[in-house]
């Protein structure tokens, strides 16, 4: 996914459990004690009769708020334990990383041998590995793009089998065929069209690679040969069907925004300044410019787990496309996004998915997208959610800004 790609609080202060028959006796001690002492004092007899009904009526009021507030403080009211425990109040936890503040998170990927073993990704060469399905993370430095003065934006990984692929910008592709273990680095061509944004690990040896210009290369051999699979970049199509009807394509001349591929091999990208998008499937010598087709500019789309489109546009908006495959109509689907613009949409299944956004935006569907519920994992997280990620249908990410890493809990 190109680089355009929520916070539980952290109880980790227990609670002593206090036994509520200890605090009852406690308080009447106090009563008997206030009242032998006002007996042996010289006191206005209505005056100390006031004291004595008020000093019971507050101690028995205090008594009763503690008894009542025993479920949700944790006191002990029969039980062995004596720690609090509070229940989860969402279906995500963050998970802190031992990274620099201001780095965006921009892809994730795990060994499909190894559900356990991962990879992270972000902005300033950051390169993170877990060995306990994401729990903790780990920092990694790569001897080859650590030995110039280039601080690389590492924007897409992908595993297949125990060979995995990253690429970056500036132009950077690196290889590994023992699970991550050793990374080793493909030189690249100077004269290669656009930066790279996307890479898709597909066999043996084999890998597609694509860039923010539209350019799609396919490699068979451990990335030292690469064919394009386009006749040309998306600005030369473009300039090339000036009358082709789409509005704002002519003399086009920007970037890929944002490219997603379905598990079919069939690419979606939205152009730069989000007024058409384009679509390539497998044997097209060219991308397929498209008019969209509601008023406001198209943020990102991507596929659903059906094989349809999901459409996400400037200032929150959600769209699911009519039916299957590629196509130009949307209808809108209402979704609580306060506001905020919707940034990405994951699915767990065909039924459930999760859309991420700014703000901390968080909102999930379980009957295919018909209606959106908002989850408040990361109403207190201060970061745009960029990315949402399901690895299978028991473990999920979302990634954002300044090192924000949700981990699904299910």
């Amino acid at each position: 996914m190109a680089a355009t790609a929520k916070m539980l609080i952290d109880c980790s202060n227990t609670i002593t459990a206090i036994n509520p028959s200890s605090l009852l006796n406690s308080l009447f001690n106090h009563r008997r004690q206030f009242q032998q002492t006002s007996s042996s004092r010289t006191l206005n007899p209505i005056r100390a009769s006031a004291l004595n009904r008020r000093d019971f009526i507050t101690d028995t009021a205090t008594a009763a708020a503690a008894l009542s507030l025993a479920p949700l403080i944790g006191l002990d009211t029969g039980s062995s334990s004596s720690v609090a425990k509070a229940d989860s109040i969402s279906e995500w936890e963050r998970v802190f990383l031992p990274i620099d503040p201001g780095v965006v998170l921009l892809d994730i990927a795990f060994v499909p041998d190894d559900p356990s073993h991962g990879f992270l990704l972000g902005t300033r060469q950051t390169l993170l590995e877990t060995k306990d399905g994401g729990d903790t993370w780990v920092s990694r430095s790569i001897s080859s793009a650590e030995d110039e003065d280039f601080n690389y934006r590492f924007n897409a990984i992908s595993f297949k089998g125990k060979e995995g692929w990253i690429v970056g910008k500036p132009a950077i592709l690196l290889h590994t065929s023992d699970s991550g273990d050793s990374w080793e680095r493909i030189p690249l061509s100077a004269e290669l069209p656009g930066d790279m944004v996307y890479i898709k690990a597909t066999g043996e040896k084999s890998a597609e690679m694509v860039t923010d210009e539209g350019a799609i290369y396919v490699t068979s051999n451990r990335g030292y040969n690469w064919r394009a699979a386009v006749q040309e970049t998306v600005s030369a199509t473009l300039n090339r069907t000036v009358s082709s009807g789409i509005s704002g394509a002519s003399y086009y001349t920007g970037t890929f925004n944002t490219v997603n591929r379905s598990p079919e091999g069939n690419y979606v990208a939205v152009s730069s300044r989000g007024n058409f998008y384009l679509t390539w499937e497998p044997g097209q010598p060219y991308w397929q410019p498209h008019n969209r087709s509601v008023a406001r500019r198209i943020q990102n789309m991507g596929w659903r787990a059906d094989g349809g489109l999901w459409l996400l546009v400037r200032g929150g908006g959600l769209y699911l496309s009519k039916g299957t495959g590629i196509t130009e109509e949307f209808e809108e689907i209402p979704v609580q996004s306060r506001g905020f613009g919707i940034l990405d949409v994951g699915y767990k299944s065909v039924d459930e998915a999760w859309a991420a956004g700014g703000s901390g935006v968080l909102l999930k569907t379980t009957n295919s997208g018909k209606s959106w519920s908002r989850d408040k994992a990361a109403d207190n997280i201060a970061a745009n959610l960029y990315s949402v990620k399901f690895i299978n249908d028991r473990q999920g990410f979302v990634l954002g800004n300044d090192g924000v890493l949700l981990k699904y809990l299910g």
